[in-house]
C-alpha cells in the first residue's frame, strides 16, 4: 500500500501545478493552486508564488500582502522583494517600489534586471519630485501655448491631409478649422485609418490640432455623458436601432478594426461608446486612441468616450503608451494626449436607464449622478474617493464592499449595486476594467455586466472578445469574437525600465 501523502508533500504538489499553470497563463487557476497549497503548509515560496499570480491579474494589492507574509517568513527571499517591489510600483507607489529593489540590489548585486527597475524607480522618484517643485497654477497648459502650424509638412510625408481633395492647407485659420467637432471631413479619418493599417502615421502637425480640438471639446461636456439611442438604425428601420458598448481595447488596433468589420464603422445611425482603456499593453494605443478621437471630432454623435484607469500618467509611464508615442511621435504630443485624457468623461448613461462606467461603483453611500456630474475632472485621478472608485473598483460575488485585491478602489457587492440602480432610476450597470474568459460576464442578479473588448489579451490569456447592442427594449444583446491577426510586434513593446512586469 502506498503511504498517505503528508501535508508538506501535497502542498509541493499544489505549488508544481500552479506552477504549470502560471506558466499556460492560467493565472486565477494558478492562485487557487497557490491557495490550496498554503492551507496545508505555509512558506515564503508559496506567497511569493501567489503574490506573481496576483500581479498577472493586476490584483497588486494582494500581491503586496502574500509578499509582506513571505518576507515575514523569511527575510532573505529575495524573490518577495522584487514582487512586492513590481506591485508597489504598478500602484505608483515609486518610493516603496525603490526600497525594496535596492534590497533585491544588495542581496544580488549581479541581477541586471533588478539594477534597472531599481533605476527606473530612481528615475520616478526624482521626475516626481521635480515635478512638484515646479508646478504653479499659473503656468498655462501646452494646449493652449502650442501652435502646431510650427511643424512643416514636408513633400515626403505621404499620408492624408484633411483639405477638400486631400491637398495640404496654406491657410493655417482654414486648417484650424476644419479640426473643430463636426468639420473633420470623414475622408480624412478613414484614409487615416487605412494608413494606421498599414503601419503609417498621420502628421504631428494634423494630431496635435487634433489633440487640441479633443480637449477643448471634452472641457466643454458634462462628466457624466447622455446618450439616447437614435431613433432609427443604420438602415433606416426603428428595429435596427442601437448603441454599441464596447470595453477595454488596450492598443489591440487590430481586433478595433475587426470590431469594425464585424458591426460597421462608428456613424450617427450606428453609434458606440468605448468604456475606457484605449492604451497601454497592446502596442498599437496610438492608433486606436487616435482613430477614436478622428471619429469624435468629424462626427461628435457617431463615439462616446469614457476615461479608464489606463488614461492616466502612471499607467501610460509603466504599460507602453508615453514610449510609444515618444517613439512615433515625441513629448509634445505624449503631454498633449495626457491634457485630453484629464477632461473625458467619467461615465455614461444610455437612455436614462443604463449606467456605463470603466471600474465601478463607490465606496461612499447614496451617491448620485449629480455626484458624478459635479466631480472636477482636468485632474489626475486622487488616491481615492469617487473619482477614483469610478475608474477602478470591481464588483464581489457576496454582499457589501471591501478593500479592493488591486490596491486601488473597492470591491461592491449586488446590495451596493441594487441600491446605487434604484437610488437613480436606472436599470443596469456595465463596466469593464477586467478580462473575461467569454468577453463578458453577467453577475449580481442580472444588474452588473463587465464586457470586456480585447480578445487574447496580452497576446497570451486566450480570451474572448465582446461588445453589447441596446437597441429601445434596452435589453443587452453580445456578440462574441475571437482575436486577430497583427505584425509581430509583442505587447508592452514601447514599455521602459518596468517594461518586464508582466515577465517576473
Amino acid at each position: 500500500m502506498a503511504a498517505m501523502e503528508t501535508p508538506e508533500e501535497k502542498a509541493l504538489r499544489l505549488k508544481d501545478s500552479g506552477n504549470e499553470a502560471l506558466k499556460i497563463c492560467k493565472y486565477s487557476e494558478a492562485a487557487d493552486l497557490y491557495t490550496q497549497a498554503l492551507e496545508l503548509h505555509e512558506t515564503s515560496v508559496l506567497f511569493s508564488n501567489r503574490a506573481m499570480a496576483y500581479i498577472k491579474m493586476e490584483q497588486y494589492g494582494q500581491a503586496i500582502l502574500d509578499a509582506d507574509c513571505a518576507i515575514k517568513i523569511d527575510p532573505q527571499y529575495v524573490k518577495a522583494y522584487y514582487r512586492r517591489g513590481s506591485a508597489n510600483f504598478a500602484l505608483g507607489k515609486n518610493k516603496a517600489a525603490k526600497k525594496d529593489f535596492k534590497k533585491v540590489c544588495q542581496m544580488k548585486p549581479k541581477d541586471k534586471d533588478a539594477r534597472a527597475k531599481l533605476a527606473a524607480c530612481t528615475k520616478a522618484v526624482n521626475e516626481a519630485a521635480f515635478a512638484m517643485a515646479i508646478e504653479s497654477d499659473e503656468t498655462a497648459p501646452l494646449s493652449q501655448t502650442l501652435d502646431p502650424g510650427q511643424w512643416a509638412i514636408s513633400a515626403a510625408y505621404e499620408g492624408p491631409h484633411p483639405g477638400a481633395g486631400g491637398e495640404v492647407l496654406e491657410d493655417m485659420d482654414a486648417e484650424k478649422m476644419l479640426f473643430t467637432p463636426g468639420m473633420l471631413p470623414r475622408e480624412f479619418v478613414m484614409d487615416a485609418i487605412k494608413g494606421f493599417k498599414d503601419g503609417k502615421v498621420i502628421h504631428k502637425r494634423y494630431v496635435a490640432r487634433l489633440l487640441i480640438s479633443c480637449k477643448e471639446y471634452f472641457e466643454s461636456v458634462s462628466t457624466l455623458s447622455e446618450i439616447t439611442i437614435p431613433d432609427l438604425g443604420a438602415d433606416g428601420s426603428p428595429d435596427s436601432a442601437h448603441v454599441t458598448v464596447c470595453g477595454d481595447t488596450h492598443g489591440q488596433f487590430y481586433d478595433v478594426l475587426n470590431i469594425f468589420e464585424l458591426n460597421g464603422y462608428p456613424s450617427a445611425s450606428n453609434p458606440y461608446l468605448f468604456n475606457g482603456d484605449y492604451v497601454d499593453r497592446g502596442s498599437w494605443g496610438l492608433e486606436v486612441v487616435l482613430t477614436y478621437f478622428l471619429f469624435k471630432i468629424s462626427d461628435p454623435n457617431c463615439i462616446f468616450l469614457t476615461r479608464g484607469n489606463h488614461e492616466t500618467k502612471n499607467m501610460n509611464k509603466i504599460y507602453g503608451f508615453e514610449g510609444e508615442v515618444k517613439h512615433k511621435y515625441d513629448i509634445n504630443i505624449f503631454n498633449l494626449f495626457l491634457e485630453v485624457f484629464t477632461w473625458l468623461p467619467l461615465a455614461a448613461t444610455i437612455n436614462n436607464k443604463v449606467f456605463v462606467v470603466h471600474g465601478g461603483l463607490s465606496s461612499e453611500d447614496g451617491v448620485t449622478l449629480d455626484d458624478i456630474r459635479a466631480l472636477k475632472r482636468g485632474i489626475e485621478p486622487p488616491e481615492g474617493g469617487l473619482f477614483s472608485d469610478l475608474l477602478w473598483s470591481d464588483p464581489q460575488p457576496f454582499p457589501g464592499k471591501s478593500p479592493s485585491k488591486r490596491g486601488v478602489g473597492y470591491s461592491f457587492g449586488p446590495d451596493i449595486t441594487a441600491a446605487f440602480l434604484e437610488k437613480n432610476g436606472l436599470d443596469l450597470l456595465v463596466r469593464s476594467h477586467e478580462v473575461k474568459d467569454e468577453g463578458y460576464l453577467v453577475e449580481h442578479a442580472g444588474k452588473c455586466i463587465t464586457i470586456f473588448s480585447a480578445p487574447n489579451y496580452c497576446d497570451s490569456m486566450g480570451n474572448k472578445g465582446a461588445f453589447i447592442h441596446f437597441g429601445h427594449d434596452l435589453e443587452p444583446k453580445f456578440t462574441q469574437y475571437a482575436h486577430s491577426p497583427h505584425p509581430d510586434v509583442r505587447p508592452m513593446a514601447y514599455a521602459q525600465g518596468m517594461g518586464g512586469l508582466m515577465g517576473l
